[in-house]
This record gives structure tokens, C-alpha cells and sequence, in this order.
């Protein structure tokens, strides 16, 4: 049934308590379709949600934010050459953010380096709600698609004032992909 929580494991929870609750105060990007709010979740069930809660998925880099979703438009039969993409700078401010810098701060909690890039979310997921759980607001962690950081936020755990969109333009998929070569 979609929605319905698993029973969060006792031994993540507590790996993950052990992690500092930092601040975070910068810029991140989302790439988001023309006339859809930047600054609006989701529960899609994406690598860090388990669709239970909104999360607010951005990249620390403006390539990280257009390549995951590049990712997903070409995983169609037809790359969607008439649907529009707006690629957002967003002013950010958390206060409990849970940092994973690299692959292998995760290895400890499930999440297998080899396979990151794939799409098996069930142990990100599983960090997603126990931090979601634990009061984090935020989640720092690589991108699968680029060589940078994520910042998945917790929309319902920050405070609409903290979010403030910056900059927006139009992504161009023809030039980007250039990039891919």
C-alpha cells in the first residue's frame, strides 16, 4: 500500500542519532517544469522519501540539479522536447541538517556505493524517514548523477522563510546535454 510506513529499524536509528545536527546556510538549485512552485514538495517517492512526508529535493550544484532530472526525462521513450524545465537558485537556511559527504559515510548504514546510481531506494528511504524521524530538517548526500552534493529538505521541518528563490531560468536540454559528452 503506498504510504504505509515500514517499521523503522531500531539499529538505524541509532546510528543515525549519533550524527551532529548542523546548520547549513548557502545556495542550492532545483530544476523544476515551467509553472510549478520551486519551493513546493513532494512525497514521490524518490531516493530519500518514502512517500510518507514532503521533501524538497535540490542540488549544491546548478549541473547536479539538471542532471537528476535529465536522469528521469530520459528514462522515457521520448526525451519530452515540448515540456519546459526552470532551473532555480534557492537561498537556503536549515538547522538540523544531517550531513553524508560521501559514499562511504553511508556504507555504515546500509547503502551499497556499487549500486548508488541505480534506482534502489529502499535504503536511502529508510535514512530519509529514521532522520525525518529524529528531527533532522535536511539531508546532505551525493547526487548519483554528478560529482557534487544533494540537499533534500524536509518541507514540513523548515520554515518557509528560511527558502527564498534567487534566480530562475529556462534549462536548455539540447546545450546541456553537450556537458554528458
Amino acid at each position: 500500500m503506498p504510504g504505509a510506513r515500514k517499521p523503522r529499524d531500531p539499529a538505524l536509528l541509532d546510528a543515525l542519532d549519533v550524527f551532529a545536527r548542523v546548520p547549513y546556510a548557502g545556495e542550492t538549485w532545483r530544476v523544476v517544469r515551467d509553472g510549478r512552485d520551486p519551493l513546493q514538495g513532494s512525497s514521490s517517492g524518490g531516493r530519500w522519501d518514502p512517500t510518507l512526508f514532503d521533501v524538497l529535493y535540490t542540488s549544491l550544484a546548478a549541473d547536479g540539479a539538471v542532471a537528476e532530472v535529465h536522469f528521469h526525462l530520459s528514462r522515457q521513450p521520448v526525451f519530452p522536447s515540448r515540456i519546459r524545465h526552470g532551473l532555480h537558485r534557492i537561498r537556503v537556511k536549515t538547522v538540523k541538517t544531517l550531513r553524508l559527504p560521501d559514499l562511504e559515510a553511508m556504507v555504515p548504514l546500509g547503502v551499497d556505493p556499487v549500486r548508488y546510481r541505480e534506482i534502489l531506494y529502499e535504503p536511502t528511504q529508510a535514512i530519509g524517514d529514521a532522520a525525518y524521524f529524529l528531527g533532522f530538517d535536511s539531508i546532505i548526500a551525493p547526487n548519483a548523477r554528478w560529482s557534487c552534493n544533494n540537499l533534500i529538505l524536509f518541507t514540513d521541518q523548515i520554515a518557509l522563510a528560511d527558502l527564498e528563490v534567487i534566480e530562475s531560468r529556462e534549462v536548455n536540454w539540447t546545450e546541456w546535454r553537450k556537458k554528458l559528452k
